[in-house]
């Protein structure tokens, strides 16, 4: 190493760590995980925000330089706010509670990676700092103890590991506390404590230890969680097991990993589905709490449901480790937890070993031929399968780039693998989609094409339901929403518990005038996937036909409250506020319609719009030019 290729400078250095991290993991590993990924992604906006860069995150350690100690101590108070208030939300053995120690010192720089005496006493520094503390060092004390509104209490010259020289050390204190007089006596303790018998020392330590084994035995035996309750949940519990899969979150280094974890959620969900006499949330909705510190209790409340399963996925080369645990959110307990280190090509056989498991553990037994349906998962090749996946996560988000990106990514699925079913379902919903959106030169080609596509998919595959769903799509959008309700009705026959098959179902009915049909159908979609705005809009659409002004309203605002730029959730509230005789709030939505689509017409809307043409079709959109629109 030459001087060349070494910096040295003065730094203020921010070091911090979670308080028995490892006691936090073996509780409970994904949990924590998932909560730790999330806390830092506070911290380094954080750090960002006040001037400072990170340096390393290893495992709970975080390391950052700022170019002053003022803005080094006022980010690690936001931080600690930030974190406390999160984790009032978890049971006290959950919380992941940093600590934190700031130092000014000399370091070294090689390729923007630093080191040297002063990461080190920052480092040693923190681990003086109480739970959700921060410490500084004496030099960093020096340089802001006049000009910060917080007050600091001395906790006296420390011995620290690797440190030749003793370290003078400062507490921060909380706006309002004064130095204690507990902290005092905690300092006299600490010399009394050095001059004690070095034999009486084990003693006091095994008694202490042996008090602390005692007091926390029932929580290692039977780990616990935040109970959930059945009175503040959103929906009524089903009266089979329910169960929502959240996101498994990717622990590797590699963030474009995210699509082996998405993979494995999505698989375990869509095996689940398969069994009549479980109550599966689809995967729109658990997605919602992907990359968020997710509380279980609050989880099983807002989607409605006994049991939660979480995961994490490392991927290691071709080596992958896979954790998960089922927990009883209702009586506050893990039922089960598992760790599999496989190979990645026997992720397929892993996937089907964990939905089996969960069954188990749910007592579910499988009818015949239930469990050639849950091991199904139509392709061998990872390449194509992972291709789906991400093809996926360009589709829902909605738009013609998006879903153009999608198609190129099922496309090629194909190629790797021409007899994967999946790969033809969304290739064909992602190009009945164009012809939504407008982005098809030829409306009557492509659809032509999804329709063959949807077809071969059930040649490989006559019971999916989704092959089913994607060619009720096709007519729908051909304009022939009868045979868009009989394959329909098909598809919900084969999976009852797939909330595509029934809101495609009611899209057919509501565009046949029938929208008291669509109802019960749309409601179930919901109670499936209750994140999902346009399943609102269809209830809206309903509403609409069966005179259910004011219902409708609140259902689209639903929609809008999850999606306010939603073209469609604007169009039917204009219709719904006219036909209210609330024209002013009707005008209201139809400038959001042109703020949305400025190139909006009635004419265009006309044509795209599946419902059969005749009297409701013909007053809605009279509804519409009444708003305003042309």
């Amino acid at each position: 190493m030459t001087t060349q290729e070494v910096k040295r400078k003065l730094a203020t250095i921010l070091s911090g760590d979670v308080k028995g991290y490892g006691r936090l993991l073996t509780k409970d590993e994904v949990g924590t995980i998932r909560t730790l990924n999330t806390y830092k992604g506070v911290m380094v906006t954080l750090i960002q925000q006040y001037g400072g860069r990170g340096i390393d995150a290893p495992g709970d350690n975080v390391l950052a330089e700022f170019s002053s100690v003022m803005d080094a101590v006022r980010c690690a108070i936001e931080i600690q706010k930030e974190l406390k208030n999160r984790n009032d939300e978890f049971p006290e053995l959950r919380r992941l509670e940093f600590r934190f120690g700031i130092n000014i010192g000399d370091v070294s720089e090689k390729e923007e990676t630093l080191f040297g005496d002063g990461i080190n006493i920052a480092a040693r520094i923190q681990s003086l700092a109480d739970v959700g503390g921060i410490c500084l060092s004496g030099i960093a004390y020096e340089q802001i103890k006049n000009k910060l509104e917080f007050r600091y209490e001395y906790l006296g010259k420390q011995t620290v590991r690797n440190i030749a020289e003793p370290v003078r050390v400062y507490r921060v204190l909380p706006v309002g506390e004064t130095a204690s007089l507990v902290s005092s006596w905690k300092r006299i303790g600490l010399n009394y404590w050095n001059r004690i018998n070095p034999a009486i020392k084990i003693i006091i330590v095994l008694i202490a230890l042996a008090n602390g084994v005692w007091q926390l035995y029932p929580h290692f035996i039977n780990p616990s969680v935040e109970v959930a309750s059945k009175k503040k949940m959103a929906f009524p519990l089903p009266d089979k097991p329910s169960i929502a899969v959240l996101p498994f979150v990717n622990i590797s280094e590699d963030p474009k990993q995210d699509l082996i974890s998405d993979g494995m959620t999505v698989e375990i969900i869509n095996a689940l589905s398969k069994v009549p006499e479980v109550f599966v949330i689809a995967r729109n909705s658990t997605f919602v709490y992907k990359g968020k510190a997710a509380n279980v209790r609050q989880v099983a409340e807002d989607l409605g449901v006994q049991y939660i399963l979480e995961g994490s996925v490392q991927r290691f080369g071709d080596a992958v480790r896979v954790t998960a645990q089922l927990i009883d959110a209702i009586n506050g307990h893990h039922l089960w937890s598992e760790r599999y280190d496989r190979s990645v090509k026997d992720i397929f056989a892993l996937q089907d070993e964990i939905t089996m498991r969960i069954l188990t553990e749910l007592r579910v037994k499988l009818a015949e031929g239930e469990g050639a349906r849950v091991y199904e998962k139509g392709t061998n090749n990872l390449q194509a399968y992972l291709k789906v996946v991400e093809g996926e996560h360009y589709r829902r988000q909605e738009n013609k780039e998006a879903n153009a990106v999608a198609i190129r990514l099922y496309r090629e699925a194909l190629e790797l693998d021409q007899n994967y079913a999946v790969a033809y379902i969304e290739l064909s919903r992602a190009l009945t989609r164009t012809v939504y959106f407008g982005a098809s030169e030829s409306p009557k080609e492509t659809l032509s094409n999804a329709m063959k596509l949807a077809q071969k998919a059930i040649e490989l595959d006559s019971s999916s339901a989704e092959a089913h769903a994607a060619v009720s799509l096709v007519f729908l959008a051909m304009h022939q929403p009868d045979k868009a309700i009989e394959v329909g009705e098909r598809a919900v026959r084969l999976k009852p518990n797939s909330n595509w098959a029934l809101d495609t179902l009611a899209m057919s009915l509501n565009a046949s005038g029938r929208g008291e049909e669509a109802l019960p159908l749309l409601r179930q979609a919901i109670r499936l996937n209750p994140f999902v705005p346009i399943y609102y809009v269809q209830v809206g659409n309903a509403c609409l036909q069966t005179g259910r002004y004011e219902e409708g309203i609140a259902a689209v605002k639903k929609a809008l409250k999850l999606a306010p730029n939603n073209l469609f959730a604007n169009i039917f509230l204009a219709c719904l506020y006219m036909y209210a005789g609330r024209e002013d709030e009707a005008r209201a939505a139809a400038a959001e319609i042109q703020r949305i689509d400025p190139n909006f017409s009635l004419e265009r809307w006309s044509k795209v719009i599946p419902w059969k043409e005749g009297p409701v079709k013909d007053r809605q959109i009279d509804a519409l030019r009444k708003a305003g629109l042309k």
